[in-house]
């Protein structure tokens, strides 16, 4: 496939994504950050490092006062390496994000999830503890959406199966995210 190509579908996938479930987590993240809660972002690989950049981007790329402006509560529990590592030592893979959450969450707070298969144990069992503690979960997935689709409260849904192209629209999806939530949140 030459480049234009990619482009073009690219493009066609992007129209596909379904724009009411965009907003549905645009408001979401509002609701939350009103409500003076946390917002936890968790995934593996290039989700993780989704979870981080839309992490810097909610805390940092909202703000148009950086001195008055009320500010985000967002983490992403991908980046205390030195702790995920512990808990992956000592209790499992599948253990990382959801012993970070019994430290940390409590009911009213957003966990978003993104997995591009929606199948890794680790966020799926990250999505059950939050669902069981009073946490709104909203699920960012690909391929056909795997198991996070269904046990999310809420979610994204990119109908791909090339696990790059689903992060590549995740990451534009994310993207105007911030742009929307900046202007919603201007004070």
């Amino acid at each position: 496939m030459d480049f234009p190509t990619y482009c073009k579908e690219f493009q066609a996938l992007i129209a596909r994504v379904d724009a009411g479930e965009v907003e549905a987590l645009a408001d979401a993240i509002e609701r939350t950050y009103r409500a003076g809660r946390f917002i936890f972002l968790i995934g593996n690989g290039g989700s993780g490092a989704n979870a981080s950049h839309l992490c810097e981007d909610l805390a940092k790329g909202t703000l148009t006062d950086f001195e008055r402006q009320k500010r985000m509560k967002v983490l992403s529990l991908t980046d205390n390496t030195p702790y995920v590592l512990a808990l992956a030592n000592d209790l499992g893979y599948e253990s990382i994000f959801v012993e970070q959450l019994r430290n940390l969450a409590a009911a009213g707070d957003l966990l978003i999830a993104i997995s591009g298969s929606g199948n890794s144990p680790n966020v799926l069992r990250a999505v059950e503890w939050a669902n069981a503690h009073g946490l709104a979960t909203f699920g960012i997935t690909g391929y056909d959406g795997g198991r996070l689709r269904a046990l999310a409260q809420a979610g994204l849904h990119v109908p791909c199966f090339n696990m790059g192209t689903v992060e590549a629209v995740h990451g534009v999806v994310f993207h105007y995210l911030v742009d929307v939530l900046r202007e919603r949140l201007r004070e």
